[in-house]
């Protein structure tokens, strides 16, 4: 009985940890004649901060971090808390990988760096099982017991589905797992989730659907759109969590037309391109095997942004 005791009050104390929700902005990756272009990083992430996001989320899909060498990886970490410090944003690092040793020292970097918690999506190509996928997320949460840890979800990038019973039964076992961003574009999985667990944190990874998501009890977003627009995007979710529905609905309805021109080809290749025609980045570089829209996706993003007004810097 007193273990059971000292292990409820353990899970508690987990529980407390920095849980990071609300707007978060999947930030790009700048590249300047192929290298980091760290300046210029350092200024978009400001601007966000500035313009009311409550997160960074340094080195997801959209920062290109596949193509990341490590040490690149772990500098976007590091200095995505840099320019943090001392606001009222956060940092939610991306930590994955397809290997579990890979993610792990990732994820033990990050906390030396002194992120406020980590995400890190479903190890890719190797298709592991449910149970591969359980025991991977186990690993890294028991090497950063004491920081918080957001699953990431996208099986259209990963090739693998991490099932409501996966995502229930490490949050059950690992304290401090406490969500998961989820990008499968499906509402009935958020519900299915957040319907056996109400604690756990279901963030939207979809710019589409984030209205629908926070009106079913989703705790946040990670969002590409607002490396463009970080100002609507945070009130899109404000309003929303202080359950100003209409405004929120209002706000999704006239982002969906940027918000589907973003996906016109893989991300993150639209908003990179979207941000260079909007003066936000000087060079519009990718890593290979990214390469620059086509001429007529080039010309979609361009008309599309016609209708919205870009805060710069």
């Amino acid at each position: 009985m007193e273990e059971i005791k000292l292990y409820l009050k353990m899970e508690r104390n987990f529980r407390q940890m920095t849980i990071v929700t609300g707007s978060t902005t999947a930030i790009i990756t700048p590249f300047r004649n192929g290298t980091l272009d760290e300046q210029t990083y350092a200024n978009l992430i400001k601007r966000q901060i500035d313009n009311g996001i409550n997160a960074i989320c340094p080195v997801g899909t959209t920062g290109e971090s596949a193509t990341l060498t490590h040490d690149e990886h772990k500098r976007c970490i590091e200095i995505a808390v840099e320019v943090c410090k001392g606001t009222n944003a956060k940092v939610l690092a991306g930590a994955g990988s397809n290997a579990t040793h890979e993610a792990v020292e990732i994820a033990k970097h990050a906390q030396r760096c002194g992120v406020d918690a980590l995400f890190s999506v479903a190890p890719y190509y190797n298709k592991p099982s449910q149970e591969g996928l359980y025991q991977h997320y186990k690993t890294i949460a028991n090497a950063i017991p004491d920081l918080g840890l957001m699953l990431y979800n996208v099986p259209g990038r990963t090739g693998v589905d991490i099932q409501a019973d996966t995502v229930i039964r490490l949050f059950d076992d690992c304290p401090n797992i406490y969500g998961i961003k989820e990008a499968t574009g499906s509402l009935e999985r958020t519900i299915e989730l957040i319907s056996q667990r109400p604690d756990l944190k279901v963030l939207s990874g979809d710019d589409a659907i984030d209205f629908p998501i926070l009106a079913c009890g989703g705790a946040g977003i990670t969002s590409v759109t607002a490396n463009l627009l970080p100002n609507l995007k945070s009130k899109l979710v404000d309003e929303a969590l202080a359950g100003n529905y209409a405004v929120a609905k209002k706000i999704n309805e006239e982002l969906y037309p940027i918000n589907k021109v973003l996906f016109c080809e893989s991300n993150p290749i639209p908003i990179k391109a979207a941000m260079y025609l909007a003066g936000l980045i000087e060079n519009l570089e990718y890593r290979l095997p990214l390469v620059a829209p086509s001429s007529e996706n080039m010309k979609k993003i361009e008309k599309v942004l016609e209708n919205y007004e870009i805060v710069k810097f």
